[in-house]
């Protein structure tokens, strides 16, 4: 059957879209990559997460905030669904502190982005090392612990089962999965579009770029032209451990499982997705500092991805004004944007255009003239 929409990308976001796209009726095929992709799905910390995000663009705030709004009841959508378990919890997170002059400035820079806003109460709480230790009676905290940050809108979840979910969702509602499905050229036809793959082509009236770091090459052949840039996140994870840590943190959370995954550095080596001792040496020592009792610890896996990173960091947004029904879906906070994407980016998209909210994440906004 001819798809209504095709959507390039089998990642947290495509999948995300596709689903939604499913559920509003539309017929959808999800074109997943080949082995040889980056898969930043796959790389994942697993936070979904509102503190500290939208310095500098308070319309990402908002959509951060409205997409962990809708987090648990698409958890429950597609927990019943799939009956996948995407060990969603929301009791807060914190990003912890060392030394004063490290609670203080964290406690400014949480300042000026809820003064970005002009918000009545802050949606976070500055705690101190008692406050802290009473949260967390089984963790034995650093001397240079000073405190953290405690956003109550906070949350981790399973990545690699909501990627599985959001797969099998897709199914049960009807769309299609192709694997191995790289594409190779874009070539608008009239009002459709043909995508040449190796050895077939598709034919579809509308089209979602959401192939991460591979978008901008096809981005580039229906008119849209979208800067991006890979960047080197690593991770370390730990043997499984009775749970002690009953809340996720910036760059430390415990799993479901026992694990402790810790993270996440960042660097820019363009494609390179080897792991080196000296970021192993640099999160050990980070958390070692945080938490001493983690150095008796054996360590078990340490991986890198690359992160789809836009100049500003925010996500683009857009649909081509040369080729209407061509649109592109970016970011790298896949997971924290999973329910936005389901629900409503994909309305937006199955109602043919995206809404004047979102005008902010075109990106146009990077079309500075140079000076001379």
């Amino acid at each position: 059957m001819r798809p209504d929409i095709i959507v390039i990308g089998g990642g947290t976001v495509g999948a995300a879209i596709a689903y939604g796209l499913a559920k509003q009726r539309q017929q959808v095929l999800l074109l997943d990559g080949d082995d040889g992709d980056f898969r930043a799905a796959r790389a994942n910390f697993g936070l979904v997460w509102l503190q500290g995000k939208g310095l500098g663009m308070p319309a990402y705030q908002v959509l951060t905030r409205d997409s962990i709004a809708l987090w648990r009841g698409f958890t429950n959508e597609i927990e019943a669904e799939t009956k996948i378990d995407l060990a969603y919890e929301q009791n807060g997170g914190l990003a912890f502190c060392l030394g004063e002059e490290g609670f203080e400035k964290r406690r400014h820079d949480l300042m000026r982005l809820h003064n970005q806003r002009g918000e009545r109460a802050p949606d976070w709480a500055m705690l101190d090392r008692s406050a802290l230790e009473r949260l967390l009676p089984k963790v034995a905290l650093g001397p240079n612990v000073t405190g953290a940050s405690f956003g109550r809108h906070d949350g981790h979840a399973n990545p690699l089962r909501l990627l599985a979910a959001l797969h099998e969702a897709l199914l049960r509602h009807g769309g299609g999965i192709r694997h191995r499905a790289r594409v190779e050229r874009i070539e608008p036809v009239g009002r459709d579009f043909r995508l040449i793959l190796d050895g077939e082509t598709l034919v579809a009236p509308r089209i979602v770029i959401a192939a991460g770091l591979g978008s901008p090459a096809l981005a580039r052949q229906v008119g849209l032209v979208v800067p991006l840039r890979p960047e080197r996140g690593q991770v370390l994870v730990t043997e499984r451990l009775e749970p002690f840590l009953p809340l996720p943190a910036s760059g430390l959370r415990q799993t479901g499982e026992g694990t402790v995954m810790i993270g996440a550095t960042k660097d820019n080596p363009g494609f390179d997705v080897s792991t080196t001792a000296e970021a192993a040496a640099g999160l050990s020592r980070k958390t070692i500092e945080i938490v001493p009792a983690l150095a008796q610890v054996r360590l078990v896996r340490q991986w890198a991805g690359l992160r789809i990173m836009t100049p500003d960091g925010h996500p683009i947004y857009a649909q081509s004004q040369s080729h209407p029904g061509a649109f592109v879906a970016l970011c790298h906070s896949g997971v924290t944007l999973a329910a936005f994407h389901a629900e409503t980016l994909a309305g937006a998209i199955a109602a043919g255009g995206l809404p004047e909210n979102l005008s902010p994440f075109h990106q146009r906004r990077f079309d500075v003239p140079q000076a001379a």
